[in-house]
């Protein structure tokens, strides 16, 4: 198993190690609940250095990004990020993504480790015809994603970066304890926050003075089990899970990222005749009706008959209820609507409600 720099600083911290997409990274340190609620009341660490990272540069690499993904590039100033994806032909997912602009001619592309060789070699191999170099730059990262309301406070005396200035979606570069950073006011937990990159050789320094100055304020460090609690109550997707090159953008209920008006992308044909034929099924937000938990590859039935399988479920620390995300005919897809889980061989009545299931106070 691959080890990010921060490995052995998680077990000396108690962390429980797994298995991940190749990598050995810790699930949870003191408990999944307690750690989750330290992200939503405080502040919380997570190593996110498995991530991947894909460097476009060139004169056409506006134009490259513009074609590969479908939403507006064009839109970004440097200094921006965009949420968007990378898609078939067909409008399924390969993968969603980050895009960093970093100047005119240079976009940073962040992808998930699952999927990081995969994605590099799909831009890759859909650069010919552009005046781009695409660089695979993932070993060359360390990443640190700090989540939660206290994130700013905590980072503050450790970055030369003036971080109230610095808004969502969007990066700047500075030091970090001295080290060389990329930061991002981005994340993947519904919260505020921040993520740093850096290529220095050593960054656990990084970690531990982050651990040092947020002790006092309740940071706790995370594993992989809230992060997961964490994006469902937010409704961010996870791939693999919510959407795979078996789901299309329309149906994920991610219209907003495609931007027609913007000219050809990868897939766009698709997209314009799902959307003149109409959507069969889309993907919702549901919480059981009575006791049970619905994990992830339940059976779903829909007026007594098979439609398909939990993408994402769980017990919400926060809400204190069940909940997860399912795909569902289009016709059983407005709030309210019940349809029923199997758990363990027995049916459980479960709702649609309006997602997403939490949503942080704006700053």
């Amino acid at each position: 198993m691959k080890k990010t720099p921060f490995n052995e600083l998680h077990k000396a911290l108690g962390g429980k190690m797994i298995e991940f997409c190749g990598w050995e990274m810790p699930v949870e340190y003191a408990g999944i609940i307690p750690e989750h609620m330290a992200v939503r009341t405080q502040a919380g660490l997570f190593d996110v250095s498995h991530m991947g990272e894909v460097l476009v540069t060139g004169k056409d690499a506006l134009a490259f990004v513009q074609w590969l993904t479908p939403n507006d590039a064009s839109k970004l100033v440097p200094g921006q990020v965009q949420y968007t994806a990378l898609m078939t032909p067909e409008s399924t997912f390969v993968d969603d993504i980050l895009v960093y602009c970093m100047g005119p001619e240079e976009y940073f592309l962040v992808v998930n480790a699952a999927n990081d060789d995969k994605d590099f070699a799909w831009i890759a191999g859909h650069a010919r015809g552009f005046d781009v170099e695409v660089e695979h730059q993932s070993d060359a990262y360390s990443q640190l994603a700090l989540q939660g309301p206290l994130a700013e406070t905590v980072l503050q005396p450790l970055a030369d970066i003036d971080l109230a200035a610095l808004k969502t979606f969007n990066w700047a570069r500075g030091r970090v304890l001295g080290k060389e950073a990329l930061v991002s006011r981005t994340g993947y937990t519904g919260e505020d926050g921040f993520e740093i990159y850096t290529r220095d050789p050593d960054p656990g320094g990084i970690w531990k003075a982050l651990i040092e100055t947020g002790k006092p304020l309740g940071l706790q460090p995370i594993g992989l089990g809230a992060r997961d609690t964490l994006r469902l109550e937010a409704k961010l997707m996870l791939y693999g899970n919510d959407i795979s090159d078996k789901t299309t953008v329309l149906e994920a209920d991610l219209k907003w990222i495609v931007k027609l008006q913007k000219g050809d992308f990868l897939g766009k044909p698709a997209i314009e005749k799902q959307l003149a034929e109409g959507l069969t099924r889309k993907l919702v937000g549901f919480e059981m009706a009575g006791p049970g938990i619905a994990r992830p590859h339940y059976p779903v039935f829909v007026g007594g008959e098979r439609f398909g399988e939990v993408a994402s479920g769980t017990f919400s620390p926060l809400l204190k209820r069940a909940i997860g995300l399912v795909y569902l005919p289009i016709e059983a897809t407005t709030a309210g609507a019940e349809f029923e889980i199997e758990i363990r061989g027995k049916r459980a009545a479960a709702r649609v409600v309006p997602t997403p299931f939490y949503k942080r106070a704006k700053r």
